[in-house]
């Protein structure tokens, strides 16, 4: 029994011995090995320097003020710049008409206004443009002066002034005549504007301080307004001083004769219609602040003189007034734009 047991053993014992030695090879396991990536740090980082981040450059919008100027794309004026304020408007001189008193203070918003009259050129450029056809040629006729008299003539217009057979030759640069008031409107209108008002036209020719003339108090002389001087043909000629021309004269004339704001022929070489209705009353009951004129009349309001005007009509505060489908060898205008 007890060889038995031992048999039975030593077999066990065996059979072991053959399941290890007959069992597949169990492979150790593989350490992977990983490699090894240094992660960054701040202070191992190369920061780029910091660029500066330019300043946008900011153009100040221009300061407006007396010497402004600035040039209207349509007909290429130059206009002058007339700030907000008050001016004194009218007359009290014992040479003032009726209709130009009281003076007063008149509040104006800042607008722009034609450096000189509108030429010729300028206005035949407008008529091409356009294909306007002024009062005059609708009519067959306009008054022209035959050197002694205005008279009633066929043919005459803004192209032949002073009837059949006178032309522009020379006058590219002179103030366009002939012209209604109606004309006038048209042409500013075109052009982008309208034409002045009458308080607009008086604070462009004089200023704020009331003077009689767009330079100042004193007289006229022939370098600085274009009036009735030795040249002219009428009876009340001035027969000593000379302004160089016998009827109109180029609207860059007179440089001494600038108004503060530097609006050039505001006195003399042509009446310059202003939008206005024309009373006799109106600077006793206008408003004082940006008045318009009456809301209707029979004239439209003229301001300035002409060269056949005798000096004292040349004051700023003068006011004509003529039918506004009426056309003459001595009216002209010029436009106002709005800022």
């Amino acid at each position: 029994m007890k060889e038995r047991l031992i048999k039975t053993w030593i077999i066990a014992c065996m059979m072991l011995l053959v399941s290890v030695a007959c069992s597949p090879d169990v492979e150790e396991p593989i350490e992977e090995e990983i490699a090894q990536v240094d992660t960054p740090t701040l202070a191992d980082t190369e920061v780029p320097e910091p660029t500066e981040t330019p300043t946008p450059t900011i153009t100040p919008e221009p300061t407006l003020g007396i010497g402004s100027t600035m040039v209207n794309p349509v007909d290429e004026a130059v206009l002058v710049y007339v700030p907000e304020g008050e001016f004194l408007m009218g007359s009290e001189d014992d040479d003032a008409w009726d209709d130009e008193k009281p003076q007063r203070l008149v509040y104006l918003d800042a607008f722009w206004i034609y450096q000189h009259p509108v030429t010729n050129a300028q206005f035949a450029a407008f008529v091409d443009a356009s294909g306007h056809q002024t009062s005059a040629e609708e009519t067959g006729w306009a008054w022209a002066w035959d050197g002694s008299n205005w008279v009633q003539t066929a043919g005459t217009y803004w192209r032949a002034p002073e009837g059949p057979g006178s032309s522009l030759d020379g006058r590219d640069n002179h103030p366009v005549i002939q012209v209604s008031w109606f004309d006038a409107n048209a042409y500013c209108q075109w052009a982008g504007g309208r034409l002045p008002t009458e308080a607009e036209w008086e604070k462009a020719a004089r200023g704020t301080d009331g003077r009689r003339f767009p330079w100042g108090d004193d007289p006229v002389t022939g370098d600085r307004a274009n009036f009735c001087d030795v040249n002219c043909p009428m009876d009340w000629a001035d027969e000593i001083r000379d302004d160089g021309y016998a009827t109109t004269s180029p609207v860059d004339s007179y440089p001494a004769g600038a108004s503060p704001y530097g609006a050039l022929d505001m006195a003399g070489n042509v009446w310059e219609w202003v939008a206005d209705w024309y009373a006799a009353d109106y600077y006793r009951r206008s408003p004082d602040q940006n008045p318009t004129g009456p809301t209707s009349g029979e004239s439209h309001v003229l301001r300035g003189g002409s060269w056949s005007s005798f000096d004292g009509n040349l004051r700023v505060s003068n006011r004509g007034w003529y039918c506004p489908g009426c056309w003459y060898f001595i009216n002209g205008f010029r436009c106002q734009n709005m800022p």
